[in-house]
């Protein structure tokens, strides 16, 4: 009999929370390192998870009207310096190509960071009127900002992404399609990864390069820290002014119209990871899952077992359930670490005596409950039983998110309680940036969002006693 391959053991993730992230992201075979620091090699499995988040973004995307275009690698250096705010942004992380052969460039060109000035320059050549509005645009792309420390999925100096990028008549609209594009990312989140979200809108200081407001979702991981998931951005005129981007209105006169950008990038699969993974590896909601089951024969050398587990993948997929067979001559034991270090929502398990039984075994990922099925009746009890493991997942995970929300009335409180607990601090804030800054620097938290949601905890500031604004959230986030 062929030997096993080695079980790919894992750091628990009470023991070293940060080995542990990545150790499953190398070992459930979800990415490689490559030759250049920062840089990750997105390996099938990881990106094949990517391909169904990006599947259900495109779709949402294009029955809200919007088409995808492609824009250029390179920035010339020129074009990144029309825009005051957004260069100063991002210079920091900005590469640049200054050789092209063996030539030196007459310009410095950056390797995108993200697109704006180049959806811009394009704007101010092909929009004329308003019968031209809106344009609704979205590119699927890499982007690279160099990074100075990085993990696999949560800060890579390259990775993929989606930029929205629209105009509008009005600031209304635009403002309209920048609260719109934050549900789309909640609506993926919550129902697609089963990641519940904070919604909120951004401080000033936390804003994006050059918006004039930016929305937010804000996940909470399994180690209490904040995950920011997605975000949209509106720019008021401010970039149409800069670039030159004017058409005629109705009165035929020249205004500039309203601009928004919106983004979400492989980081959620980082997020994905340490909402609900565990210490036996990976696990993924079914609906994101790239295998939602796995097949799985118990003593297949014994007459008919093999058939018959290959009768009812057959049948999975036939149903349109994504299914895979191990077949392989791995032990039992191997065969069950490794797809539950995988994360697959769902093992099933056939042997003789169940095939003596009319049944198999399925094993669900989420709390390994194994749950006897009828062999007449899987397909209808497999959909179930994935449903189940969707919103069990879902569940757990806001209740995460619930439990280590704690209220907070002084600085020295919130310190204690982020100190003690971790998770999200809600204090009331009178909107000075000197007190988010005194938040960071004496509590080591930085502002995560304004929520929609308000709610009245006090009258005043905890920070500085003036009369309160807001309700606002703090947190340590990756």
């Amino acid at each position: 009999m062929a030997k096993d391959k080695k079980v790919e053991q894992i750091t628990d993730m009470e023991v070293d929370f940060a080995q542990w992230f990545t150790d499953v992201c190398v070992k459930a075979e979800l990415v490689d390192y490559s030759g250049v620091k920062g840089l990750f090699i997105l390996r099938p499995y990881g990106y094949a998870i990517w391909e169904n988040i990006q599947s259900w973004l495109d779709r949402r995307f294009k029955e809200l009207g919007h088409e995808n275009v492609s824009m250029p690698l390179l920035i010339p250096e020129s074009l990144l310096q029309k825009e005051k705010d957004h260069v100063e942004g991002f210079a920091p992380e900005c590469a640049w190509v200054t050789m092209g052969g063996s030539e030196e460039l007459p310009e410095k060109l950056c390797i995108r960071p993200t697109s704006e000035t180049l959806f811009c320059e394009h704007w101010s050549h092909v929009l004329h009127s308003w019968r031209d509005l809106p344009m609704k645009y979205n590119q699927w792309c890499s982007v690279l900002r160099w990074e100075k420390t990085t993990r696999p999925f949560l800060r890579g100096r390259e990775f993929l992404w989606q930029e929205g990028h629209t105009l509008h008549a009005t600031a209304e609209e635009a403002i309209q399609e920048t609260e719109q594009m934050l549900e789309v990312y909640a609506e993926c989140w919550e129902k697609f990864l089963a990641m519940p979200v904070v919604r909120g809108v951004k401080t000033e200081k936390e804003r994006f390069a050059g918006a004039e407001r930016t929305y937010t979702v804000e996940c909470m991981m399994h180690d209490h820290k904040a995950l920011q998931a997605g975000t949209s951005h509106y720019f008021g005129d401010g970039f149409a002014r800069a670039f030159g981007i004017s058409y005629s209105d109705k009165e035929n006169k020249q205004t500039y119209p309203h601009q928004t950008s919106w983004g979400a990038s492989t980081r959620i699969i980082g997020g994905l990871i340490m909402t609900h993974g565990d210490n036996n590896g990976l696990v993924l909601p079914p609906a994101v899952a790239p295998i939602q089951v796995i097949v799985v024969p118990v003593a297949a050398h014994k007459p008919g077992v093999l058939e018959k587990a290959n009768e009812l993948l057959a049948a999975l997929k036939a149903a349109g359930i994504r299914a895979r067979i191990d077949d392989s001559d791995n032990s039992l034991g191997w065969k069950c670490a490794q797809w539950e270090m995988k994360g697959v929502p769902l093992r099933l398990e056939l042997g003789p005596r169940d095939m003596e039984n009319g049944q198999c075994v399925c094993v669900r990922r989420d709390n390994f409950e194994k749950v006897p099925v009828a062999l007449a009746e899987l397909t209808e009890k497999v959909p179930e039983l994935l449903d189940a493991v969707q919103q069990g997942l879902f569940d757990k995970a806001k209740q995460n998110l619930d439990s280590h929300i704690f209220e907070a009335h002084s600085l020295e409180e919130a310190k204690e309680l982020q100190e003690k607990h971790g998770g999200f601090i809600k204090t009331m804030w009178c909107g000075g940036l000197d007190c988010e800054l005194a938040m960071k620097e004496k509590a080591g938290m930085t502002s995560r969002c304004i929520p929609f949601v308000q709610e009245h905890l006090d009258d005043v500031c905890p920070i500085c006693g003036k009369p309160a604004k807001h309700m606002i959230y703090w947190g340590v986030a990756y």
